[in-house]
Parts: C-alpha cells; structure tokens; sequence
C-alpha cells in the first residue's frame, strides 16, 4: 500500500512524500524547500526525488536532499537543462518503478514547459504540480490556454476516487472565485466552508479527488477552450 502525505514547505507550497509500505521505499515531489522534508524523513532514507517542473519553489530543495540521502532525481527530458540533474530523464507515458509501485508519467504542459504529472494507479493518486489544483488550475506562464485545457483533458479516463495531491495550498482563493461564478452552487458554498474550517485548523485542503474536482472546479466544468481561457482570464484579476 502507498502511503501519501503532504509536507507543507516554503509560504503555500506542498511537497508530497510516498512511502511504499511493502519495500518501505520514499520519495518525494517537489521539494521546494529541504528541511521540512528532512524533519520528517528524521533518521529514514529517501530512494527518489519526482519533479512536475523546473520552478524554484518546487526544486530548490533537490540538490541538499539528494546530497544527504544519494535519492535519484526524475523529472521531464525536454526540460533537462532547466532541472536540478536528473538521474532518469521522463517523457509523457513513461513509468516511474518506485520500491513495489509504478507511477505514469503524463506530459501536462501549459503552466510550465515540460511540466508533468504523476499518476499512481494502486491508490489511486495523481501528483498535479502546478497543472490542477483543488477548484483551479496553473497561471498561464509559460504556455497557453489551449496547452493547459488538453493537458488537464488527460486525466479524463482516471477514476473518480483517484486523489488530487497539487502543489500548493490555494484552495481558498480559489473556492471563493468559484463562488463568484456560480453563487447559487449550494455544494461550492459547503465546500467554502468546508476549507475555511480546515485553514482555520491549520489543517491542509488536499488532496481533494478528481470527482469532486469534476463537480465543482470551474476549469475542469469549462466545455472548450474559449470558455477555459475567459475563466482563467477571469481569475487572473479576480
């Protein structure tokens, strides 16, 4: 069984720690910082480091982690040159063997170049950076609308069930711009709620899963393109 938590680093950012509970393997994704994740590693090893990009708050960590604990780095072949040095260099539908698991690459540009994400069908989880966050999606910084609408339209086929583990700790923001769209939507209101009572607790909002994404994230309800890229636009200057 995969064990998943996340690790809250820097101001709002996740790192996301997988220890595989047959081989007692880790790794980690997205260390955007190092000394949280070593605080919780403690005396434990790390096998191997995942990145979804080359943002400096998702791989400023790499190099002291993979100094302490020797962990292999995987992250996107094309954008090698902007990565920490990657020991396995990916591409869309490789996959990632980690201990007794295996996790499938997925090319999810349109946030970042080469930007992937991570899915783990045993749980199952998917690791979505900064391309799906709970009721939002990635700024277009590097890429554009139409990149990021059919990148986030290739987790279509995963199932309902599967959790969404981004890369930061947004969902308020984000809740609240939903709300803004869709004031009458009574479950977005609960889920409103819902994330200021965890916040209020100083509890994390993720993972939240694909289904609930389906129902209420207006990125993932917008019907093409056009309507996607009016949203993001929207949120932008919301």
């Amino acid at each position: 069984m995969l064990r998943i938590s996340p690790i809250p680093v820097l101001s709002d950012n996740y790192a996301w720690l997988l220890e595989d509970g047959v081989t007692r393997s880790r790794a980690v994704v997205d260390p955007g910082e190092a000394a949280p994740i070593e605080a919780v590693l403690g005396e434990d090893g790390l096998d191997l480091i995942l990145l979804t990009h080359h943002h400096a708050d998702h791989v400023a960590g790499v190099e002291a982690l993979r100094e302490r604990t020797g962990a292999e780095v995987a992250g996107a072949a094309s954008e090698a040159a902007r990565l920490p040095p990657l020991d396995l260099a990916l591409k869309d539908g490789d996959v990632v063997t980690f201990g007794a698991e295996t996790l499938e690459v997925i090319a999810t540009p349109g946030h970042a170049d080469g930007h992937l994400a991570y899915y783990a069908p045993s749980v199952p989880a998917l690791f979505t950076g900064d391309a799906l966050f709970s009721l939002g999606c990635g700024r277009l910084l590097e890429g554009t609308a139409d990149e990021l609408f059919h990148s986030l339209r290739r987790f279509d086929a995963l199932p309902d069930e599967t959790l969404i583990c981004c890369g930061h700790e947004y969902t308020l923001s984000n809740a609240r711009f939903a709300r803004h769209l869709d004031p009458d939507n009574e479950e977005l209101a609960a889920r409103l709620l819902e994330v200021e009572r965890l916040r209020d607790e100083g509890k994390p909002s993720v993972p939240t899963t694909l289904g609930d994404e389906r129902r209420l994230n207006p990125f993932l309800r917008a019907p093409d393109v056009a309507a996607f890229a009016r949203i993001r636009a929207l949120k932008d200057r919301f």
